[in-house]
């Protein structure tokens, strides 16, 4: 069973982290007042939206385990990709499957959450005619799409799922991430495969929020975003490192994909 959402633009603005805006705009570590112009600007266009554009949700809370490197998730298997090189020296290679419970585990099973997130079409193709208004847009739909998978993912945490009923968190405790459990997206280090949406896809429907997938699994809108919710206490997001042949050969195997076609799909992780 799959929960859709449509928030107003209001209800996910309070959510959006402003640092990553000031990244892609190239203004971080500007002075303040070339920010505060921005933001104002940026700001401005987001009261523009209200009653006009909304953004969207889809989760699925699904039955998993752990089966080696792959997480089964309502009966599809999903292969994750075993990190390179320890994050510190004496500690274990991560992947995302060593937060879920494994299968031996005397037949209990465990719950993860599968997500995406996205805004609607029109914000980004409006003002195409000036450059400067499109990439005001674009970037704010890539931060709304971002802050409506944090309001969601907040929301499966303390009614959906139900896990952290009592978390109270400022804005500032969220984009610390300063709650239980991680929510790694694909395309992210830690699970650089694209095409892993084609999976996804099947246990939530990205078109029920006017989602498509290209050839590649990219997501359209651009502004969109999709991944997991793994609620273990000790989960962490971790970057891969370069991949080498032979563990290509074997996620290759377990996705079922050809092995030149998935070396296209994690070019920019291999050796």
């Amino acid at each position: 069973m799959t929960t859709t959402i449509d928030y107003d633009i209001k209800d996910v603005a309070p959510y959006i982290n402003w640092l990553y805006f000031y990244h892609a705009w190239g203004v971080a570590g500007k002075p303040d007042e070339a920010k505060r112009s921005l933001r104002q600007e940026a700001e401005e266009v987001l009261r523009k939206l209200e009653g006009q554009c909304q953004t969207h949700a889809v989760f699925g809370l699904f039955d998993a385990n752990a089966d080696g490197d792959d997480i089964v998730v309502g009966g599809v298997r999903l292969p994750m990709l075993r990190q390179q090189t320890p994050m510190e020296a004496g500690q274990p290679n991560l992947c995302m499957a060593d937060f879920v419970r494994p299968q031996n585990s005397e037949g209990i099973t465990d719950r993860v959450g599968v997500f995406a997130a996205t805004v609607d079409k029109s914000m980004e193709v409006s003002c195409r005619d000036d450059g400067y208004a499109h990439m005001l847009m674009q970037t704010l739909a890539d931060r709304l799409a971002e802050a409506t998978a944090e309001k969601m993912h907040q929301e499966v945490r303390t009614r959906y799922w139900g896990y952290a009923p009592d978390e109270n968190l400022t804005m500032e405790q969220l984009h610390r991430e300063d709650f239980q459990g991680i929510r790694p997206a694909v395309g992210y280090p830690s699970m650089p495969d694209t095409s892993l949406n084609f999976l996804l896809d099947r246990l939530i429907d990205f078109s029920s929020v006017g989602i498509r997938l290209t050839e590649s699994g990219m997501m359209m809108p651009h502004a969109s975003v999709s991944g997991l919710m793994l609620a273990h206490p000790g989960a962490r997001y971790f970057n891969l490192g370069r991949i080498d042949e032979t563990q290509l050969r074997d996620y290759a195997r377990r996705r079922g994909v050809p092995v030149e076609l998935m070396r296209r799909f994690l070019a920019g992780c291999l050796v």
